[in-house]
């Protein structure tokens, strides 16, 4: 069986369901400026750090960020820049990230990036080996985003999406 195709038997989709099998890791070794710029470039959040086949941490937005304000609050864009070339991902990296396996229920994954206040999970196989990640982004993403129509139809205005979701609330109203 797939991992696309691991609805858990109540129908409901799971993680391995909606998260991401192409995603960008980086090596504890790498330097902090071209994490920065692959993030910025490829316009992601969070890069698992991965040492021989294992993951070993997390780097994030928010780890790039804490790294250069901790050391270049009175830096210009230059300076900056040299000392995000001379840190490297296992000084800046969260250790011991949370994960989650490609079986488990998206309202699982939801509660532990609420309670963790964290925006991605690595989805790990049984052998701990990153198979995917899941974001806030494709939790929000499987919720709200509708499923390309089986056949064509009238696109709903925003107007018309606007009543109905008024219509439902007053209908829950009463």
């Amino acid at each position: 069986m797939s991992a696309r195709s691991q609805a858990s038997s109540n129908g409901r989709p799971c993680v391995g369901d909606v998260m991401e099998r192409d995603f960008v890791s980086v090596r504890p070794e790498e330097r902090l400026d071209l994490v920065e710029d692959v993030m910025r470039l490829g316009r992601i959040r969070h890069m698992p750090v991965i040492d021989r086949g294992r993951l070993v941490g997390i780097v994030t937005q928010r780890d790039l960020l804490a790294a250069s304000l901790s050391n270049s609050l009175d830096f210009e864009n230059a300076e900056r820049r040299r000392f995000m070339e001379s840190v490297t991902v296992d000084e800046a990296m969260s250790l011991d990230p949370e994960v989650i396996g490609p079986e488990a229920p998206l309202r699982e994954a939801a509660a532990r990036m609420i309670e963790r206040k964290i925006g991605c999970l690595p989805v790990v196989d049984h052998e701990q080996r990153v198979v995917g990640i899941i974001t806030e982004t494709d939790l929000i993403a499987s919720a709200y985003a509708e499923p390309p129509p089986t056949e064509p139809s009238e696109p709903e205005s925003p107007h018309q999406e606007e009543a109905a979701c008024s219509r439902a609330k007053s209908a829950s109203a009463s």
